[in-house]
């Protein structure tokens, strides 16, 4: 059984200057004041238009990335419907393989110190749950059958595609301390990301949460 931290990738997103770019010319349409556009205009108008409100104007971006989490949390983030999902199937999935290493993998939960009461019986939990699964397939059931007794810790690997409202949406909710913790523990470092490539979109959020 492995245990691994969770994590996300960013699999698609265009620069930061041309997404500023993009947006600006969408949203001087409503005003038609495209002749107000300049080399350097973009952070201003868009500055403005998360300011005012606007944000219809940011849906003409959107961006894709990969979470690596566990299976609770995914349960979260497609509770979020305005966004597109490709996840890591434990029905076609078999841990048993070579390529998966013939174990399953866990995320480590973020809330026990490794060593403590709990995580070491979180930990007995999961390699019980280890040792089940793989003497069910053993045993001859199909991994689609066999992944009833795999656990909410298992790793898996989800992708969500959506524009920049609702990711701003989503980081505004998932990224407050009322928020699942392991929910935070992925978002905060993808708020952290975005604000990097893309500040003038993700300030105020970045400044509210980190």
């Amino acid at each position: 059984m492995r245990i691994i931290s969770p994590g996300h990738e960013i699999l698609f997103i265009q620069d930061g200057a041309s997404i500023l770019k993009q947006i600006e010319a969408a949203g001087r349409t409503c005003y038609k004041s495209e002749n107000k556009i300049t080399a350097d205009s973009a952070a201003g108008f868009v500055k403005s238009i998360i300011k005012s409100g606007h944000h219809s104007v940011v849906e003409h971006i959107s961006i894709s990335v990969r979470f690596i989490c566990d299976r609770g949390i995914t349960h979260e983030i497609v509770r979020h419907r305005l966004a597109a999902y490709s996840q890591e199937s434990t029905r076609y999935a078999n841990y048993s393989e070579d390529k998966f290493g013939n174990e399953i993998t866990v995320i480590k939960p973020y809330f026990w110190s490794e060593g403590s009461e709990e995580y070491l019986e979180w930990e007995t939990a999961m390699k019980n749950a280890e040792q089940s699964y793989l003497k069910l397939l053993q045993n001859g059931a199909r991994p689609e059958q066999a992944r009833s007794v795999l656990p909410n810790s298992l790793k898996t690997e989800i992708v969500m595609t959506c524009n920049l409202r609702e990711w701003r949406h989503v980081l505004a909710l998932r990224c407050s301390k009322a928020s699942h913790p392991q929910i935070r523990e992925i978002m905060l470092p993808l708020l952290a990301e975005f604000h990097e490539k893309i500040p003038v979109l993700f300030d105020d959020l970045y400044d509210k949460y980190l």
